[in-house]
């Protein structure tokens, strides 16, 4: 049996603008150990990543039960920005860690997390530009490529992409 079968893992991503890598190397390992990859966004249109990668999310953020999964992990790319004050992504980041699921979030996309309030008093990494509002927000930044603190991993950008996937299949084992 492979490690993630019945597992069922939300990917959010931007509507426009996310980092390919962080998306498809996360979704392959994934699969690969028999978890259920489910892709949200702001809109069902045809997202465009930044490097060029074509995807078709099958359900709104706003439509999202956080409950129904095992992990909620936000994406990062110059795109993930559209969701750093968003209240509905805050909800769901929220909803899942009150619910003990793992909550990811890998290059900027860990500033989601802080600005729902989930990072304060947290051990956290993001993509460099974005230490300042990490830590304006309360997280302690530890410079590493992934950092978990309890159900809470983070990932500092798509060199970490696999070490990111890695963590969270670990997390969920």
């Amino acid at each position: 049996m492979k490690a993630l079968t019945n597992r069922k893992i939300l990917m959010v991503i931007a509507s426009n603008n996310f980092r390919d890598e962080e998306f498809y190397i996360p979704e392959k390992l994934f699969e690969e150990q028999g978890a259920t990859v489910t892709v949200a966004s702001s809109k069902l249109s045809v997202s465009t990543g930044m490097l060029g990668m074509k995807v078709r999310p099958l359900v709104l953020v706003a439509d999202v039960t956080a409950e129904d999964y095992q992990a909620v992990i936000f994406v990062g790319g110059n795109g993930a920005a559209e969701y750093w004050d968003d209240p509905i992504c805050h909800a769901i980041a929220q909803t899942a860690y009150d619910n003990q699921r793992i909550v990811a979030a890998i290059c900027i996309a860990p500033i989601i997390l802080a600005n729902a309030g989930l990072l304060k008093d947290k051990k956290a990494t993001v993509f460099s530009a974005e230490i300042p509002r990490l830590e304006a927000k309360g997280a302690i930044y530890t410079g590493r490529e992934v950092e978990r603190d309890g159900c809470i991993i983070t990932g500092s950008g798509p060199p970490a992409a696999t070490q990111f996937a890695q963590a969270i299949i670990r997390a969920l084992q």
